[in-house]
């Protein structure tokens, strides 16, 4: 059984990310373009496991290969968990993260301590071209900052504050970030059983 797995995304620096979490594991992610898949899944489901799920089986079933696939986002409390499983989509699919960023601060503007509550959620599904699917759950708390702040990361690090770091994710060395992030947790939920399978 060849030891690279096909993960369900567009996004490069997911597969880095993932690649540098499995690093010495033996197991290596390659991304649909790397294995010449060019699908577009709709996310329709109405939960971070629908969607992971969706993805996964969709591009196991086009490719009779075993997939790895997320879908992962920020949830704020005052605003009652958006922007959720609609982070990637939130003020327009092609809007800018530092927009998107903006306009998180933008709707925080009047809140404070604990009302700056957020996490990052992510979910991650495993499916076998046989339809069997394994699930696991990952997530980071901390707070939205008052500033974008940070050049590492991606996406919502740079307002995503971790008070036990005095720092937000996008200021984290990558190697501190690949240790506790979201998706770090939920690969390290799937780690183990993925060695078992591959043999590593």
């Amino acid at each position: 059984m060849s030891n690279s797995i096909i993960f369900a995304t567009r996004n490069q620096k997911k597969v880095e990310e993932l690649n540098a979490i499995l690093a010495g594991s033996g197991l290596n992610i390659i991304s649909m373009e790397a294995a010449g898949i060019y699908t577009d899944v709709k996310e329709d489901g109405h939960s971070f496991e629908e969607n992971a799920i969706k993805k996964a089986s969709t591009i196991s079933r086009l490719t009779g290969a075993t997939v790895l696939a997320d879908d992962s986002g920020l949830e704020v409390d005052y605003l009652n968990g958006a922007p959720g499983i609609h982070s990637a989509r939130f003020g327009g699919r092609d809007t800018s993260y530092i927009v998107k960023n903006k306009l998180i601060l933008d709707c925080l503007k009047d809140a404070e301590g604990s009302e700056r509550k957020a996490r990052f959620v992510c979910v991650i599904a495993l499916c076998f071209p046989n339809g069997e699917t394994e699930v696991r759950r990952g997530v980071m708390e901390g707070y939205i900052a008052d500033r974008q702040m940070g050049k590492n990361g991606f996406g919502y690090d740079p307002i995503f504050f971790l008070p036990e770091y005095g720092q937000t994710s996008a200021q984290l060395p990558p190697e501190v970030k690949n240790q506790i992030s979201h998706r770090a947790q939920a690969l390290n939920e799937m780690k183990e059983f993925l060695l078992t399978i591959y043999n590593c």
